[in-house]
């Protein structure tokens, strides 16, 4: 017999699962220390100030299987979230920008990149892909995980609707 989780139910069993892997880069409720970006279009970011907004954040490289198997699932929580003015979702590709558009004709990814990232993983001190981290409202870090976990789309959504309600 097949069961479908949903609600209080959904919540427990990932609760009771192991959390995806924490980042040795990003610590829980760490201030975050944002700097000013640009994406692939051009559209820039100012990370330094959030301004009341949540962020999702995830460092990454074309040839990480990791990262293709957990883009499916952020393209999912983008797709709950895009209309909201409140929360962005912005990844760091240590690949070219050209690298980076032939690989999204075969493999959709919604975050907007920025390109050639690698000297930014490296400031953030991150060794691991992919990491992914949200930040709330206030600059602080409320998740942090590494890899690609069943668990890691419930706790990456639990830390922005947390955010989002403060």
């Amino acid at each position: 017999m097949i069961v479908e989780l949903k609600g209080k139910d959904l919540s427990t069993y990932f609760e009771k699962m192991p959390k995806p892997t924490l980042s040795e880069a990003f610590s829980i409720d760490q201030t975050f220390n944002g700097l000013k970006v640009s994406d692939v279009n051009g559209k820039k970011y100012d990370l330094k100030n959030l301004n009341g907004k949540t962020l999702v954040l995830n460092f990454w490289f074309i040839a990480g299987d990791a990262s293709k198997t957990l883009m499916p699932a952020l393209n999912d929580i983008y797709e709950l979230y895009k209309n909201n003015k409140d929360v962005i979702f912005l990844s760091f590709c240590n690949n070219q920008k050209q690298e980076i558009e032939d690989f999204l004709k075969t493999t959709p990814y919604k975050f907007n990149i920025v390109d050639d990232a690698r000297s930014l993983a490296q400031r953030y001190k991150v060794k691991s892909y992919p990491t992914t981290i949200v930040v709330d409202k206030n600059n602080q870090i409320k998740f942090s995980g590494v890899g690609s976990s069943p668990a890691s789309s419930y706790w990456i959504k639990k830390a922005i609707e947390e955010s989002l309600s403060r």
